[in-house]
């Protein structure tokens, strides 16, 4: 079994990324509704390739991970966010999303961050247990922040220190 190689995000993975963004939503993970076509872009205005790290297996895009900044704010320019992070259906359990997590919390080390935050619902279990294994602890809860679904589920605010 090969390892997820990881690299920076290319103009041109656009589609690429579209498509695995789209084939990977669920409502364990998504407040937004299921996308529905026309698709736009999955580079736009706010989300360049620069913000984004790519998994490959066997030379196919199987993941990504988002990294921006939280807010436009100076006062916390220290911080970077992951605002986004997907894998593959047949890529999972392959170590993916955990080499995912390990590079970017180098990039954001890289980018000279002192700290990285994530939002997760509640309800999401396999990713919270992969997150608090890569040492991100639970830093605040908002509970019942979403209706999703008919359910009502927390939102889950998980940071650590770089």
């Amino acid at each position: 079994m090969s390892e997820p190689y990881i690299r920076r995000a290319l103009p041109d993975d656009d589609e690429e990324l579209g498509v695995l963004d789209r084939a990977t939503w669920s409502p364990l993970h998504a407040v937004m509704p299921a996308p529905q076509p026309p698709y736009g872009p999955f580079f736009d205005e706010r989300h360049s390739p620069d913000d984004h790290l790519v998994a490959e297996l066997d030379g196919r895009v199987v993941g990504y991970v988002r990294l921006t900044f939280p807010t436009s704010l100076a006062a916390n320019a220290h911080v970077r966010q992951i605002q986004g992070l997907a894998v593959a259906e047949e890529a999972r359990g392959r170590g993916v999303g955990r080499a995912l997590i390990r590079a970017v919390t180098e990039e954001a080390r890289r980018r000279g961050a002192r700290r990285l935050t994530l939002r997760v619902l509640g309800h999401n279990t396999p990713a919270r247990k992969l997150y608090e294994s890569e040492g991100f602890v639970v830093e605040g809860v908002l509970p019942g922040e979403f209706l999703l679904d008919g359910e009502y589920v927390d939102d889950v605010f998980m940071g650590r220190s770089l």
